[in-house]
């Protein structure tokens, strides 16, 4: 197999990541055209078990495949090139956008957010029923896994930032479950990461905000939204309740992971530089996961004990995004926000229309609202 040059990958990941509207799935496929079908740079099982390893993972899982796929063509190198080729255009996209939503922008813009934001709660939704089939299955359907479920929708509807904690917890459970107490070496110290304090100041924080969702949030997507929510509006008040609705709205509707929200919350708080902090270190731990670990992905994959710490967190992860609705839904005060919610849960779970889609034509119907009341 011929290697290619830094100049090529970077062309192709920042296609993808100028192309990869629609989430995760999206982006897998994109990353399978390229990378297995198109230039056979990686045959399809080893994308397939690639695929498996970056879910086991903590933080945006298709960014993660991204980086390795770069890795494994190109090697450290290729990984950053690559990585950043596919992160780096919706990041921009992402924050010329914060700019215009969060800086007085006219009402038609400010009707515009309310409209896609009211529609977050039914793509949060959207995305928990695209995982469960899956999940339900792989872990044959045990009675845990309907409590693992339920615990993190639980967490995600009412705890807030503590949300990643019932993951945690959710994991060690089924590890204990399966393996005796002395198994849990190797996975205490990932439990005791959840907790602590930082120091005063914004950027600090806002550091602290950025490193959960990069490193502590299983899951990954709408998982993190509940954390993100309520360090952003309730804890620190750097944006209101229906800015954050845009937020995650703007990182449904511009290319690339859905953890481009938290570079909202970034500009939110502290401008461009918030933003890109923010960035920075959320995504930073995506790449250490594939420079210092990416050679030990298959042993990763195929260690018993992370498999069953994962049958406990995982469907706890979509449990927290079934439940990351619920204070989505709550910051909507339009009666006509309600309206828009459900026609969008009609056209995502009944119509299965695109999450793009539904977002757009809910921004309009918002931005026409403001404009004729």
């Amino acid at each position: 197999m011929a290697v290619p040059g830094l100049l090529i990958v970077l062309r192709a990941w920042g296609r993808i990541g100028c192309l990869g509207f629609g989430g995760p799935s999206a982006h897998i496929r994109l990353l399978r055209e390229l990378c297995v079908d198109r230039e056979r740079w990686i045959d399809a099982e080893e994308f397939e078990d690639a695929i498996a390893t970056c879910n086991l993972l903590p933080g945006p899982s298709s960014t993660q495949l991204a980086i390795f796929t770069a890795w494994r063509v190109r090697g450290a190198a290729g990984a950053v090139v690559g990585g950043l080729a596919f992160i780096v255009p919706g990041l921009v996209a992402i924050l010329a956008l914060a700019a215009l939503f969060l800086s007085g922008p006219p009402d038609w813009v400010l009707g515009a957010g309310a409209g896609a934001g009211a529609a977050v709660a039914a793509v949060a939704v959207h995305a928990g029923w695209g995982l469960t089939p899956a999940s339900w299955t792989r872990r044959r359907s045990t009675p845990r896994w309907i409590g693992y479920l339920a615990a993190g929708a639980l967490a995600a509807a009412s705890l807030g930032p503590w949300v990643v904690v019932v993951l945690l917890a959710c994991g060690l459970v089924e590890l204990l479950v399966r393996h005796p107490a002395r198994d849990l070496s190797g996975v205490l110290p990932l439990a005791a990461a959840g907790g602590g304090t930082v120091g005063a100041g914004v950027l600090i924080s806002l550091a602290w905000t950025s490193f959960k969702v990069g490193a502590l949030s299983y899951g990954g997507g709408f998982v993190i939204i509940p954390l993100m929510q309520s360090d952003a509006v309730a804890q620190h008040g750097w944006m209101t309740g229906q800015e954050f609705l845009n937020a995650v709205a703007l990182g449904q509707v511009t290319p690339g992971p859905v953890v481009h929200t938290v570079a909202v919350v970034g500009y939110a708080a502290a401008g461009l530089v918030g933003g890109v902090l923010a960035a920075v270190v959320a995504f930073g731990p995506s790449f250490a996961f594939v420079l210092l670990g990416g050679r030990h992905f298959d042993r990763l994959r195929e260690s018993p004990r992370v498999q069953a710490f994962l049958a406990g967190a995982g469907p706890a992860a979509i449990g927290a995004i079934y439940g990351s609705a619920v204070p989505l839904a709550r910051e909507i005060t339009e009666p006509w926000q309600y309206a828009v919610l459900a026609g969008a849960g009609v056209a995502l779970l009944a119509l299965r229309r695109s999450v793009v889609a539904v977002l757009v034509t809910a921004a309009l119907v918002g931005a026409t609202v403001t404009l004729v009341t």
